[in-house]
């Protein structure tokens, strides 16, 4: 593996021209579709659907595919998507379940290998090398996030810290104690690390050698990426992954922070309407849809991710061709209706963190009185104030900003720092406690 000064960690794959990334997603998604056969799932859809594999003999052609969606994982829940036998499978990862079945992507040895392979592309472009010491804060076990990070930065030749989620004056004293320079951290508890540090003393910039943050999992605006890095001392590098595509590593900001590049060696790229299911043109945002073309255990073929984004136009100046999505909007179930306004949280989040007054804390919680919808929007001062006339002129702004951007207004609230309370997983952003009127 290369790990000198070189811009490509895989230059083999990063270094493609356009017609080369398209000319072997062609070949690998026709072994693709080959090995999907091996799945009564997808035998059984591909036959009520009138197509067969030769049907697929460009990457345009792939439309003539179904969509698999999650309820097709829980439906054929545990291995009714298996396209090998299980004594080839040395892994798997299954998400919680508490709404339904659980969903479960299973791994080959190789499956796993290029996973960690991928997950060490992403870290190298961000600039880390090995004699970097990386501090991964995810939870370990079926929960992706830990073992992606881990075998991919050992992969890179990282020195690894597994610290797991929650325990922050834990995570503080392993970033002093073993001069942790990377981190990885969902957007709410990085703010949460600065907090703690604030609380026992600790200026980052100056006491601690961290130097890059990995940030995904949660939708969060530019705005706070800007606010985690001044807080910090950071430059904070968007991530996107999700347990079906197989984890972390799916796609990477590189240092030029204009996008992330999503690894077309392994992925086909869709952006569709959620609603009409037709492709959109490239720069408008929709649904993102992925077929998998690197896979053996579990391959996933135009799979709704449910999570709204859209490709960058144009090239990137570090020389990947490889298509850049933009941050994740949020996705289209977690979309609000307020007096038939469609509102995503990102949305509100974009105007709470322009206000320096404000902490990095915030609920919104819908209910309704009559046929009388209300949104509340509670977020944290940054400090103290006992300054009433100040306070009302700082609530009368932010609910301004706030109609102008959603177009309905909301009843705000600030409240003292620590009165939401924040979990060691992804941070709860909204409560719909709004009830159906007979």
């Amino acid at each position: 593996m290369e790990t000198g000064s070189s811009p490509f960690l895989h230059p083999q794959y990063e270094a493609l021209s356009r017609p080369e990334i398209e000319a072997l997603q062609l070949e690998r998604l026709h072994d693709t579709l080959l090995q999907c056969m091996k799945s009564p799932f997808y035998r059984k859809r591909f036959a009520e659907s009138g197509i067969s594999p030769q049907d697929i003999r460009t990457l345009d052609d792939i439309v003539k595919i179904p969509f698999t969606t999650k309820q097709d994982l829980r439906d054929h829940y545990p291995f009714g998507l298996c396209t090998v036998g299980l004594d080839r499978v040395v892994r798997l990862h299954s998400s919680s379940g508490t709404t339904g079945k659980p969903t479960v992507i299973l791994h080959t040895r190789k499956d796993l290998d290029q996973w960690a392979d991928a997950v060490a592309r992403c870290l190298y472009m961000t600039g880390l090398r090995p004699g970097d010491i990386f501090q991964n804060t995810s939870g370990y076990g079926m929960f992706t996030g830990g073992l992606g990070f881990q075998y991919g930065a050992e992969r890179l030749g990282l020195l690894t810290v597994p610290a797991a989620a929650g325990n922050t004056r834990r995570q503080i004293k392993f970033i002093m104690d073993f001069g942790t320079t990377a981190i990885h951290a969902i957007p709410s508890y990085a703010g949460r690390l600065y907090e703690v540090m604030e609380e026992m003393g600790i200026d980052p910039r100056r006491d601690t050698r961290l130097k890059t943050l990995v940030i995904g999992a949660e939708p969060h605006s530019e705005e706070q990426r800007r606010r985690i890095e001044q807080m910090l001392g950071v430059k904070a590098y968007n991530s996107f992954g999700m347990s079906e595509m197989c984890g972390p590593g799916v796609a990477f900001e590189c240092r030029e922070q204009n996008g992330m590049h999503i690894w077309e060696d392994y992925y086909i790229v869709e952006i569709v309407d959620p609603v009409t299911l037709e492709p959109v043109p490239e720069g408008e945002v929709g649904e993102l849809v992925l077929t998998t073309i690197n896979r053996e255990a579990m391959p996933l073929l135009r799979y709704r991710t449910r999570d709204l984004t859209r490709i960058l136009p144009g090239e990137c100046p570090c020389g990947r061709h490889h298509r850049r999505l933009d941050r994740m909007k949020g996705r289209s179930d977690d979309m609000m209706i307020l007096k038939g306004v469609n509102i995503f949280p990102i949305q509100i989040e974009t105007v709470l963190m322009q206000f320096p007054e404000l902490g990095n804390e915030y609920l919104i919680t819908l209910t309704n009185e009559d046929a009388n919808d209300m949104m509340t929007v509670e977020v944290e001062l940054k400090e103290f104030h006992d300054d009433y006339q100040r306070l009302q002129s700082l609530t009368r702004e932010i609910t301004r900003q706030l109609k102008d951007e959603i177009l309905v207004t909301p009843q705000v609230r600030l409240v003292p720092k620590g009165s939401i309370p924040v979990t060691d997983g992804k941070a709860v952003r909204v409560k719909d406690l709004r009830k159906t009127l007979i």
